[in-house]
């Protein structure tokens, strides 16, 4: 009976992973054991220097999952294939409930076609600017526009809030809520 089970691969190679699982296969006899090797990844949009940009990311970097039927000759293969780190469980791997499987099942398929923000900022979030003319100050957002990647902060200026507008979301970075605007 197939299940899903979570194998840790190296970063960064999880297609590799699963185009070697699937090719070879059938020539070591596995396809009988082995439906399915799923990278779940999302498409996200960036904007950087005006243009829009849309890239594949991993939701879970290291990770691919395996619906197979366990057997020593299926683990063995798996195991074997390059890239592979180990099956989440070690020697003894636990397959997923069928709960966990439906949940990544739908969270796979509302994102499907979709396409999510890298950056998500709002209205209020306190942000450091990286570059341009006030470089290291925080500020507030005071506007949003995530179809341009852009955004407008107050930052305070010897006491008098001055409105910096036009930055790029790669031009200022997250800060906690507990540092206070310079």
């Amino acid at each position: 009976m197939h299940k899903w089970y979570v194998v840790q691969v190296f970063t960064s190679q999880e297609k590799k992973v699963k185009k070697s699982i699937e090719e070879y296969k059938e020539s070591a006899g596995m396809s009988d054991l082995i439906e399915e090797v799923l990278v779940p990844s999302e498409n996200v949009m960036e904007v950087k220097k005006g243009q829009q940009k849309i890239s594949e990311r991993r939701i879970w970097p290291g990770y691919v999952i395996i619906k197979m039927t366990m057997t020593d000759e299926s683990w063995q293969y798996i195991k074997g294939s390059n890239g592979v780190i180990d099956f989440l469980g070690g020697e003894k791997p636990t397959s997923l409930t069928q709960s966990e499987v439906d949940n990544i099942m739908f969270d796979l398929e509302s994102k499907k076609g979709g396409v999510t923000q890298k950056h998500k900022f709002q209205v209020g979030d306190h942000v450091k600017i990286n570059d341009g003319v006030f470089v290291n100050f925080i500020g507030t957002i005071s506007e949003v526009f995530h179809e341009k990647g852009r955004l407008s902060v107050m930052v305070s200026i010897f006491g008098r809030d001055t409105r910096v507008d036009d930055l790029e979301f790669w031009q200022v970075e997250e800060v906690s809520p507990d540092m206070e605007p310079q």
